[in-house]
């Protein structure tokens, strides 16, 4: 027996006509020569995307089908239905030991109506847990449409790791216990891939074989944090996108950053995952630093004013979280996809992707962003060099993920130094994790590995090739750099790196885009890294959005360099500066805190950005052109039982125009508000939504548009140190485009054409 498997998705709105139409040659295809099976299956998470299952007596009844005038048929009558096809659209699999190594396993159970809401939280625990078991790949859950019917369909490497999974009794609790309720009566199939899958003829195209096999809007290169937000932000804004990523399966272990910025939390509220990564993670609540055993300062991290705390949650986690959170709209990460290289025109990006199984395929995207790490292929090839060269540091450092016992607040970062006539000669920081006396070390590695490497660059394999350092390592860094009597045990990895810094010369080619690690290395400290890259990419995914949909003003894309380049710089300065110290500022060390949780952020200096007021000191109190828009609470709206934030108003991928007045506005100024938010959107296509805050004695006009909202605490008035009439411009990064007092609608227009152009 032979099954061939086809997921197509529907265009927005289509998904009841793509049903009829299959129920129309359902028949048909039941009533071929050879046909065992035929049914639609529709994906769980994306409910806009179906898949056709055929199985078949031998492939040449398969092959007779394809050829044949019924598949022409669906082929025809789907094919102004959906989008363009995704990774792996059309896989064939056979029911006995053919083909690849590689295997499909279809799992079938029953989710009864009033449980869906407990097989969704604990399929959601699955998914994030099953990547680190060994030879899995991926999976996809599978309704029958109208039914309580579901589907696990899971890929493994291969059928010895599969039965060596599930072998281990162990498995049923570890990874499958979340939906252990649902699997009491379940029928499980296995199938091997075929030697061909993948490389079959799709209904999505016409007869003749295209140049060009997959299209999108934006190609992503890696799905690591900085490719993931990249993703998730295209993805909510309706922008079809494609990840690829040359990694099998995820990074499974704590071995790269740690910290989350206060400011990365206040993004994962926008994209939904800020619950889930709190109930993951820990409070990181201070630091403290000793210089050859002295304490020379300690901070409390738990400032009252923060939107949120730093928290400490390893790259993993993260990844996962934000992988999933992609998988709800409609995106899956194609991993074991490597890219090999690209040309760009006019018009688009053209590259290929070499693939799991081998294969190589084409891919056509409007743009294309590099978020592939430390040694990304897209800046290679684009030529790009390191500004003043890329630096290293000479010394090597370990890694490893260890409990220690010792008598120390819960939660600080602890960094140890050691200087001899004032030099550094000895380090050590611990970051606590999740976990009873769980840390995360760096420290200077033993002196063999620096001799056995002859003092050049880490080769690749390098913890395999020199092996990796042992608990014992561990406790000599402690016995030199922590208290004494302190204690290591349960050493869970370790490994040995170099670090290198620097930053690119660009960050964009035409199409192509670099953003995270591809673009600038830093040291490891504080996670500066990683948070830098989500910020790269919360600033660039809005604008590539808009140049999509062709509503973007020709220099908008500009501005991605422009605003992002200088804090690159800045923070690669920054944190290659503090490698070796014991800090900085020791006169300021809350502003500095601040500063590395990236909240005192400001594209202070871009162009695109500006304000009109008449006097010097109008708005002097409030966020500058550029500056994080502050939240403030105490907002009533009319029928809503309790008061709002103000991110409650700027939530969204849209700008979001705040016009204020107090009770000194007169009634003329306030009836222009309900034209100018009309204009504003007609030039914007929609992209702005608009709010008229008013004082708590300013009276209510009568206006069906903007919604009034009352500040009805003053904070916004204080915070944003409006008086009269006044606006501000956010965008939908957070940051203040424009702000004037009083309200001046023609300058307003003249700095919408900088981000949208002229009207549409």
């Amino acid at each position: 027996m032979i099954r061939a498997m086809v997921r197509m998705r529907a265009r927005q709105g289509l998904e009841s006509e793509f049903e009829s139409v299959w129920r129309e040659v359902a028949g048909q295809i039941g009533g071929l020569a050879g046909n065992l099976r035929h049914g639609l299956l529709r994906d769980a998470i994306d409910s806009r995307a179906f898949v056709v299952v055929t199985e078949w007596a031998d492939e040449p009844a398969l092959r007779d089908y394809l050829a044949g005038p019924v598949a022409a048929r669906l082929a025809a009558a789907v094919r102004p239905l959906i989008g363009p096809a995704g990774p792996e659209s059309h896989r064939v699999m056979h029911d006995g030991d053919r083909g690849e190594p590689r295997i499909y396993v279809d799992v079938e159970l029953t989710v009864p109506a009033g449980r869906l809401a407990e097989f969704a939280r604990g399929y959601a625990e699955v998914t994030g847990r099953m990547p680190g078991v060994p030879g899995y790949l991926r999976e996809e859950l599978l309704r029958e449409p109208g039914s309580d019917l579901f589907h696990i369909f899971a890929e493994w490497s291969s059928e010895a790791e599969f039965h060596r999974w599930i072998s281990d009794p162990a498995h049923a609790q570890r990874e499958a216990g979340p939906i252990a309720p649902f699997l009491v009566e379940f029928r499980r199939r296995l199938f091997h891939a075929a030697a061909d899958a993948g490389n079959g003829p799709e209904p999505t195209t016409d007869r003749e074989v295209a140049a060009v096999h997959r299209t999108t809007d934006v190609l992503v290169v890696g799905a690591g944090p900085t490719g993931l937000t990249v993703a998730v932000e295209l993805a909510r804004r309706g922008i079809d996108c494609r990840v690829i990523d040359k990694l099998a399966t995820p990074p499974g272990q704590a071995d790269k950053a740690i910290g989350v910025h206060c400011r990365t939390m206040e993004l994962w509220e926008e994209q939904g995952i800020v619950r889930e990564a709190m109930d993951a993670g820990i409070w990181l609540t201070g630091n403290m630093v000793f210089v050859n055993g002295v304490e020379t300062h300690r901070m409390s991290w738990e400032l009252p004013e923060l939107p949120y705390a730093h928290l400490g949650l390893p790259q993993y986690e993260t990844e996962r979280l934000l992988t999933q959170r992609l998988a709800t709209l409609g995106v899956r990460p194609q991993r074991g996809a490597e890219l090999t290289g690209f040309t760009q025109d006019d018009d688009g990006v053209l590259a290929t992707v070499t693939t799991a199984d081998g294969g190589t395929e084409t891919v056509r995207a409007k743009y294309l962003i590099g978020c592939d790490g430390a040694h990304s292929r897209v800046r290679e090839q684009l030529g790009l060099t390191f500004t003043g060269g890329l630096g290293r540091f000479p010394q090597l450092f370990m890694l490893g993920d260890v409990d220690v016992d010792w008598d120390m607040p819960d939660g600080h970062l602890l960094r140890f130094l050691h200087e001899t006539d004032g030099r550094m000669d000895g380090m050590l920081v611990c970051v606590p994790l999740r976990g009873e006396s769980r840390y995360r070390i760096a420290t200077l590695a033993p002196p063999r590995f620096f001799a056995q490497t002859g003092g050049q660059d880490a080769p690749p394999g390098f913890s395999e090739e020199l092996a990796e350092p042992t608990l014992a390592d561990v406790q000599a860094a402690l016995d030199q750099l922590a208290p004494p009597g302190t204690r290591a045990s349960n050493l869970r990895w370790s490994s040995v790196f170099r670090i290198s810094h620097g930053i690119v010369d660009r960050y964009r080619d035409g199409r192509v885009f670099v953003a995270g690690d591809a673009a600038h290395l830093h040291p490891p400290a504080g996670g500066q890294g990683m948070n830098t890259g989500i910020q790269d990419a919360w600033n660039l995914a809005w604008k590539v959005a808009l140049a999509v949909r062709g509503i973007a003003a020709p220099g908008l894309l500009d501005s991605y360099e422009t605003e992002r380049r200088p804090e690159g710089e800045e923070i690669v300065g920054r944190a290659v500066r503090l490698a070796f110290t014991d800090e900085l500022d020791r006169e300021d060390l809350k502003r500095q805190f601040l500063q590395e949780m990236s909240l005192l952020l400001s594209y202070a200096d871009s162009p695109l950005v500006g304000e009109c007021v008449s006097d010097p000191d109008a708005l002097r109190d409030g966020p500058r052109p550029g500056d994080r828009a502050p939240d403030v609470g105490g907002l009533r709206r009319p029928g809503v039982g309790h008061p709002l934030r103000l991110r409650d108003l700027t939530r969204g991928t849209r700008h979001t125009l705040l016009l204020y007045a107090d009770a000194s506005a007169d009634e003329g100024t306030l009836a222009a508000l309900e034209k100018l938010c009309a204009e504003v959107r007609g030039q914007t296509a929609g992209e702005v939504d608009g709010y008229l805050l008013l004082s708590p004695d300013a009276p209510a006009p009568r206006l069906l548009a903007p919604p009034t909202v009352r500040d009805t605490d003053g904070e916004f008035r204080a915070t944003y140190g409006v008086t009269g009439a006044a606006l501000y411009l956010i965008r939908p990064d957070g940051h203040v485009g424009f702000r004037s007092q009083p309200i001046d609608a023609d300058a307003l227009r003249k700095h919408l054409h900088l981000v949208f152009g002229g009207a549409r």
